[in-house]
């Protein structure tokens, strides 16, 4: 993967679905693309999610680029799953 700025501003539009038309149901604004990968990957609903939309310095990015940012090993943040088994007493590893 190409070099990617986690810290830059991102915004992200949810969108229901693909095809017809898509209209945002909200407009998100976050301090860092992290922060806004983060909240689309564990915090949407699927459904919106398929027809998210995350833009970062003019540049837009769908579901497919979202969850391959989410899953790299430079991405910046603890995953949930990390974070629960840390809240459960579990170490990672």
């Amino acid at each position: 993967m190409a070099a990617f700025n986690f810290g830059a501003l991102a915004e992200l539009y949810p969108c229901k679905g693909r095809g017809g038309a898509r209209s945002p149901v909200t407009y998100y604004r976050f301090e860092t693309a992290a922060e806004a990968i983060r909240y689309a990957i564990e915090e949407l609903p699927p459904a919106l999610l398929n027809g998210a939309i995350l833009e970062i310095d003019e540049d837009r990015y769908h579901k497919d680029q979202i969850r391959a940012f989410y899953d790299s090993k430079e991405f910046p943040l603890t995953r949930r799953e990390a974070r629960d088994r840390a809240a459960n007493g579990h170490k990672q590893g």
